[in-house]
């Protein structure tokens, strides 16, 4: 992998304005004749490692092998003299992009790289007590397809194949499940931790209960996960898919809430929405079940020659007659669903009448989907500035009473469509005395009876049409989303852009405890705070800057 990232350095460093041209003027060709068949290629030989990982080094010995090197590496590190100038702060030596983070964080380059790229392996599966034990590189496909064969799942499991299930333990992971098991965070069991002193600790809510708390969210920024056990759930071979097509705003926002809020056998296994327009949206909940029913409809939905979901999805809406369809759907094909367009953002990429259409389906639909890390390889300067200002990328967690007016802020700052919306449970563990990043839901919220209340991913992908004529301006935007979803109580995933200050950030996030947990663990010093790894540094100068000249151009057209 070393050697692939200079490979595309320098070739980005020779070729960077003609990359540039043909990203501006030809994006669609280039992502046939080159990207597409590049990542394919790429795609197959990870597989193969991966293969070879699992057949070789899938061993209780070996994982302790690989904790000793990294905590000796630390402990190394820990023994210099304050004010070394190799007593950088510590991160890891993966490639940014490796990683599904959009943003394009600059601390690697001054920071002491440490090498954790052979974590990757599925280690046990206890099944008398659901928990599995993995590696913090194990990928969500990777894992899926370990499990199903075994008759289980990862209770909160990403539709997106190539997220590690690490990286969304140390940072946020919400899916169709989350209305009945919370965010990832909380099916984690076990925590293994290097700390900043190079000691390890296998972090749990009653050894550590206030590191188990603030390690979500937290981005790597409290210590190296080395390893860690989740839960496990039972499924079925298929589900039942079912699509209600809802004409009002009114109509799909009660339809979510009633879902998201059934329980015992009346609940759905799975409950997302897509919604198109203000007005427009389709609602889907899936439940298990062994076989399809004679006669049924079963949907091959990711098959190469089929429609991108979402296309297919869109599709029922112009049946004025047909209110809900029911197809049955094979669970592995149903959990990565979205995986073959990247839920919609791949139009960014690839024009979607190019994409979606059929003739292209039937002879190149099997080169997708594009490896999503790949594609942020060969990113040039003026690349990473249209990623950053140019396009949205954005999961926003908020209270599932705000669904109406959090869709026509959206719409009215962003104008994407479709936006996805996902119900999700978020604990109040306040009672236990430890809360987390996320702050503590308002008790008006909590569903009664229970310690959570009803919240929802709001994702927005895609490049604002106001883009094409020069009227977007990225920075005003996305503050005056930040400054609402503050008011209201919610919160971005932090694997994109934000534009807060360091003020701001603290306002959104409770960072009490994380504060706290630095100090007493040995992560203040040792590791880059959370604010200036995701949000701050020459990023926040830049984007300041920005927001200067757009000020001044808004002021410039009103005096015209």
């Amino acid at each position: 992998m070393r050697l692939v990232t200079k490979f595309f350095g320098i070739l980005v460093w020779i070729l960077g304005p003609f990359i540039d041209y043909v990203a501006t003027n030809h994006r669609t060709k280039a992502m046939i004749v080159v990207v597409l068949p590049l990542s394919f290629v790429l795609r197959n030989v990870l597989a193969w490692r991966d293969w070879i990982y699992t057949k070789l080094f899938t061993s209780a010995a070996g994982h302790d092998a690989r904790i000793r090197r990294v905590s000796e590496v630390v402990s190394a590190r820990a023994k210099l003299p304050d004010g070394d100038v190799e007593k950088k702060p510590m991160c890891t030596a993966r490639a940014p992009w490796q990683n599904l983070s959009t943003r394009f964080s600059e601390y690697k380059s001054h920071s002491l790289q440490v090498f954790v790229g052979d974590f990757r392996n599925v280690l046990s599966l206890d099944e008398k007590n659901g928990i599995v034990h993995i590696e913090p590189l194990v990928e969500v496909g990777q894992i899926t397809r370990w499990l199903l064969p075994r008759g289980y799942m990862l209770a909160t499991t990403l539709e997106i194949d190539e997220a590690t299930v690490g990286g969304l333990s140390m940072a946020v992971g919400m899916t169709t499940a989350s209305h009945k098991y919370g965010l990832l965070q909380e099916t984690v069991v076990e925590y293994e931790m290097i700390m900043g002193d190079g000691k390890y600790l296998r972090v749990t809510k009653d050894s550590h209960p206030d590191l188990f708390h603030a390690l979500p969210w937290s981005h790597g920024s409290l210590g190296f996960l080395v390893g860690l056990k989740l839960r496990v759930i039972p499924v079925k071979k298929f589900v039942k898919l079912r699509y209600s097509v809802c004409k009002s705003q009114k109509g799909y926002s009660a339809l979510i809430r009633q879902l998201a809020h059934r329980t015992g056998a009346s609940c759905p296994d799975f409950v997302e929405a897509t919604i198109f327009s203000r007005q427009e949206g389709v609602v889907m909940d899936a439940s298990f079940c062994d076989s399809p029913p004679k006669g049924a409809v079963v949907n091959d939905i990711t098959a190469w020659y089929k429609p991108w979901f979402y296309k297919h999805i869109e599709s029922m809406l112009a049946n004025p007659d047909k209110s809900e369809v029911i197809e049955y759907v094979d669970t592995y094909t149903y959990i990565f669903r979205h995986n073959r367009a990247i839920f919609w953002t791949l139009r960014d990429q690839l024009d979607v009448r190019v994409g979606n259409h059929w003739l292209f389906r039937l002879l190149l639909g099997w080169l997708l989907p594009p490896k999503v890390t790949f594609l942020k390889l060969p990113t040039t300067p003026h690349l990473k500035e249209e990623m950053a200002y140019r396009r949205v990328y954005q999961d926003i967690v908020l209270p599932i009473r705000t669904i109406e007016e959090a869709v026509d802020k959206a719409g009215d700052l962003f104008s994407i469509w479709p936006i996805l919306i996902y119900p999700s449970r978020i604990y109040d563990h306040s009672a236990d005395g430890y809360r987390g990043t996320f702050r503590t839901p308002d008790k008006k919220d909590i569903v009664s009876g229970t310690n959570y209340a009803m919240y929802y991913d709001l994702g927005v992908y895609g490049t604002p049409p106001a883009v094409a004529t020069g009227t977007y301006k990225a920075v005003h935007a996305m503050r005056e989303m930040e400054d609402y979803v503050r008011r209201v109580g919610g919160a971005p995933f932090l694997y994109a852009d934000t534009f807060m200050t360091r003020k701001e950030f603290g306002e959104m996030f409770d960072l009490e405890m994380y504060e706290k947990v630095r100090k007493k663990y040995a992560a203040e010093g040792n590791f880059p705070h959370l604010f200036e790894k995701t949000a701050g540094g020459s990023r926040l100068k830049r984007w300041q800057a920005k927001l200067g000249r757009e000020r001044s151009g808004r002021e410039t057209k009103k005096s015209q």
